[in-house]
């Protein structure tokens, strides 16, 4: 086995066999996920770490910022405003439902969510995906599609629509940005930007309501 042959078996392993496993032992694995993620951001990082063509300073610089901070925080600022209108017309009941009935709960999000989630993810679905698989998919564009779809792949463990949906969209957002900053933590900013508000918003509601 070749070098790309055993890259890409590894990428399926990783990026759809996991998943689907993911998927089928989901009644299973409730208490689990956060784990199983921190886990394999471990198993990448040191993968990456061992690799002496991998920049370290991609991990912790800004990188490009000043290459994407405007559309970065006009797109947020302008996608926040729509969709918290949108939300509050079509699902009042469910309008900042959890920050106005577990404030406690919301400002442990707040805490916890970009360390033990947005963190583990863009390491692993950005930095690991970007790096290790640019041989076996040189183009850009390639990557980023790419990147998104095993991003809303490995979020089918849902068992929901909406969530493998706004995965994807998010995933393409965020692997664009990756690839003009070529920052993980640019990638996490962003990341958590969108992820804190939609769970602000009270669409954590809505996704664990619709199921496949």
């Amino acid at each position: 086995m070749n070098a790309n042959q055993y890259r890409w078996l590894e990428f399926t392993l990783i990026f759809v066999s996991l998943p689907l496993l993911g998927f089928f032992l989901r009644a299973y694995l409730a208490n689990w996920l956060i784990p199983a993620l921190i886990i394999l951001m471990a198993v990448c990082g040191m993968l990456l770490l061992s690799d002496p063509h991998f920049k370290r300073f991609r991990l912790t610089s800004l990188g490009q910022f000043s290459a994407v901070k405007r559309r970065l925080f006009s797109f947020f600022f302008l996608g926040a405003l729509f969709s918290g209108m949108f939300y509050g017309i079509m699902n009042q009941e469910n309008w900042f439902s959890l920050p106005r009935n577990s404030f406690n709960d919301w400002l442990m999000l707040l805490l916890l969510y970009p360390i033990l989630s947005v963190m583990p993810q863009e390491l692993i679905f950005r930095t690991y995906f970007f790096h290790r698989y640019k041989r076996i998919m040189p183009s850009k564009t390639v990557r980023i599609i790419v990147s998104a779809s095993v991003f809303a792949l490995a979020h089918i463990v849902y068992a929901n629509v909406l969530a493998v949906l706004l995965a994807f969209l998010g995933g393409l957002l965020f692997s664009y940005t990756y690839a003009q900053s070529r920052s993980t933590f640019v990638c996490v900013i962003e990341h958590s930007l969108w992820g804190l508000w939609m769970f602000t918003l009270g669409l954590g509601d809505a996704l664990d309501a619709g199921a496949f």
